[in-house]
């Protein structure tokens, strides 16, 4: 008689210290940001007011289990007008990131997070040498209020994406949308995060952790054997998902990675180009995008490197939550298969915590751990959020989450029996 396959039922473990949380952007979520570029182009208006529902939001996060948070501080709400900082708001997120503290939080702070000052804008933004200058001078002013706060400093959110919805596709707001200026803005991008990095090592020599959050893609050729396609393959990642590294290589203490996107290349002629998902049966998001765990694997295992990984963005929008937690299940097996594989990663944050304005997409898309109601601001925790919190938990994925894949438990059923408390609000 054949042995019989051995079948573990013990959580997937994640390593001890494990950061647990969710990311958030101020523009995205705390209303009312009237002198940055973005209130020109497209106005996030009141958005979720967690400018002042903070307190709220962070408790759902803790009763959540989260242990980290990742959040960011709005540079034109500190510096209104060039050379005029604002001593209230500074205060204001001292007490944002004091209060976040008190419920025992790892906080990852982001200094930019893609919105810019009005009159950084009208100078020419990111294309103008200037701003480099002009952001070191906001960095020194505000980061010595908050430092006692922050855990993790995050220079640069997604600068390959301001870049590339800018330039490229054109759906950002800036003066300016030509090569050349692309060029600038990207070089711009990187001296500005090497000289903060060299500001904060220097003036804070306990060395908290320094990086960026870093939008990496996983790509992949349609036709296996097919060399412009691999070919195709290889620009791309280098230039998504290496260069800016390679920029600024020497000034990251950790890699903030943040995962959404797979693209395959097919051949048309003598060009490849991207597969339109449309056409194929794969199952995508809200906004179209693929559904696609296994690149999360891929992407961590090519960027592996002797310094440490925290996912610092990856979710879903979606208003079906069942989605949400087949996603959120199946992309940390993804992550637990890299941990396995030898890859550092130390900490995920779901995108988002709660449901945001979503750049030039506005509010349509549902990417909140959290419901926002944007009519009352009332806040509704959904199953999704639930399903995260008992990986918290048991710091793994349990063996009867792992069945959510195989449609073989009801998720309402499992959460009922599981959460009660939670959704009972004690």
């Amino acid at each position: 008689m054949p042995p019989q396959e051995k079948h573990d039922h013990d959580t997937l473990k994640f390593p001890p210290d494990f950061l647990w949380g969710a990311a958030t952007s101020a523009y995205q979520v705390e209303g009312n940001n009237l002198n940055a570029d973005w209130e020109d182009f497209k106005s996030a208006g009141k958005a979720c007011d967690e400018y002042h529902l903070y307190e709220k939001d962070f408790c759902l996060a803790k009763q959540l289990n989260h242990n980290a948070h990742r959040l960011s501080i709005e540079w034109s709400r500190i510096e209104p007008e060039q050379g005029k900082f604002d001593p209230e708001e500074i205060e204001h997120y001292v007490k944002m990131l004091k209060y976040l503290k008190s419920l025992k939080m790892t906080v990852f702070l982001t200094l930019w997070h893609f919105t810019l000052p009005k009159w950084v804008a009208k100078l020419g933004g990111w294309e103008n040498r200037a701003t480099i200058k002009y952001f070191e001078e906001f960095v020194k002013r505000v980061v010595p209020e908050l430092a006692e706060y922050v855990d993790f400093w995050i220079t640069l959110n997604e600068p390959g994406v301001y870049i590339y919805e800018t330039y490229i596709r054109k759906e950002w707001p800036q003066l300016k949308k030509s090569f050349l200026g692309q060029i600038k803005t990207t070089l711009n991008l990187a001296s500005a995060h090497k000289r903060i990095y060299k500001f904060l090592h220097q003036s804070f020599p306990a060395g908290k952790p320094i990086g960026i959050a870093n939008n990496v893609l996983s790509f992949e050729s349609y036709h296996k054997h097919s060399i412009l396609e691999q070919a195709a393959v290889s620009l791309n990642d280098l230039a998504a998902n290496h260069l800016f590294y390679f920029l600024t290589k020497g000034t990251h203490d950790f890699l903030g990675i943040n995962y959404y996107f797979h693209v395959r290349f097919t051949t048309h002629g003598l060009v490849p180009k991207q597969v339109n998902l449309l056409q194929q049966t794969h199952d995508v998001s809200d906004l179209g995008w693929e559904i696609y765990p296994e690149g999360l694997f891929e992407v961590l295992t090519d960027l592996s490197d002797d310094i440490p990984i925290y996912i610092t963005e990856c979710g879903i929008a979606s208003t079906n939550d069942d989605r949400r937690n087949r996603f959120l299940i199946a992309y940390l097996q993804e992550v637990f298969r890299a941990i396995r594989a030898g890859v550092n990663v130390r900490g995920f944050f779901y995108w988002s915590l709660i449901d945001n304005f979503e750049w030039h997409r506005g509010f349509d898309p549902r990417f909140g751990l959290i419901e926002v109601d944007y009519t009352t601001q009332e806040r509704k925790i959904r199953p999704s959020a639930l399903v995260y919190t008992d990986i918290i938990q048991h710091n793994g994925i349990p063996h009867s989450l792992l069945r959510f894949l195989g449609h073989t438990v009801d998720a309402e059923e499992v959460l009922e029996k599981r959460y009660k408390e939670i959704i009972k609000g004690k």
